[in-house]
Parts: structure tokens; sequence; C-alpha cells
């Protein structure tokens, strides 16, 4: 008592299960836009740090080195074009008002002294050199002078 199943009915059979199963994988396609932001970081200024300590300047005397390095609290480096230095303020023992001592008693010389160098960061990074500072010979008396402190203000860009 079998049942015979002709050939025609097997394959229409077949096909129908195919086709159903394609539709169970079916999808739709489509397009789309969007949008997102990113936002960069920023920098703080680095600090120019004086590694030399000039001693003994006199009047008429060469010029004492002046010369130095970065201190870079940046996450990242930085690029220094150059270093430029004044003269912030003198002060000393024997500044009084018949011993006068003040900036124009001295002279800053190669400055700005160019760097053009990218400093990593972290402390002590780098270097600058090449910048001096000399006590005038001035035909007044410099008395006032001696023992002076010359206070030095640093910058880069």
């Amino acid at each position: 008592m079998f049942r015979r199943i002709s050939i025609k009915k097997i394959v229409g059979l077949t096909t129908a299960v195919a086709l159903v199963t394609a539709g169970a994988y079916a999808y739709w396609t489509n397009g789309g836009s969007g949008s997102g932001t990113a936002v960069t970081g920023s920098n703080a200024a680095i600090t120019v740090t004086q590694t030399t300590s000039p001693t003994g300047l006199y009047p008429g005397g060469p010029a004492a080195a002046l010369a130095g390095a970065f201190n870079n609290g940046n996450d990242s480096k930085v690029y220094v074009n150059d270093v430029d230095a004044t003269i912030a303020s003198v002060t000393g023992p024997n500044i009084d008002a018949t011993h006068p001592c003040d900036a124009s008693d001295y002279a800053l010389s190669g400055f700005p002294v160019s760097v053009d160098a990218e400093v990593n960061a972290g402390s002590a990074q780098g270097s600058w050199s090449g910048g001096g500072i000399a006590l005038k010979n001035l035909a007044a008396n410099q008395d006032g002078c001696k023992g002076a402190t010359v206070n030095l203000t640093y910058t880069s860009n």
C-alpha cells in the first residue's frame, strides 16, 4: 500500500520548500545619512627655564652665557620658534638713591635666540642657548650694581 508519487510532485514540493526557505532570509536595502562631532584639544603655555647661573659680572666685562630648557605641561609636543628675554628688575644690597642700578646698566645680547624645534611633553625638555648678559661700562658710578641680582623674564613663541 504504497502510494506512488510522481517526479513532478517531488519537484513541485521541493520548489515550494525552497521558496518558503528563501523568504526567511529576505531583507530590504536602503541608504541613509547621519552626523556626529569630534572636538580637538587645546594646549597651555610652556615655561621657559634658565639652566645657567651667570655670576661675577663687572663693568665692561664679557657677556655671560644664558641658556635653558622648557617645561611642557601639555600631553603632546609643542613647536617653539624662538626665545626672547627682557630684564624685569634689578635688586641688590647696594642699590640706593646715591648708588642706583637698574636694567639700563645691563645689556642682553643674542636675543631672540632661535629654537625652531618641537619640544616633548614633560619637564626640562629641549634646549635653547645663544643669549648673553653683560654689565655695561658706563661713565657714572656703578657701585649700586655690586652684588645685584638681575631678574630676567623669558618668552617663547
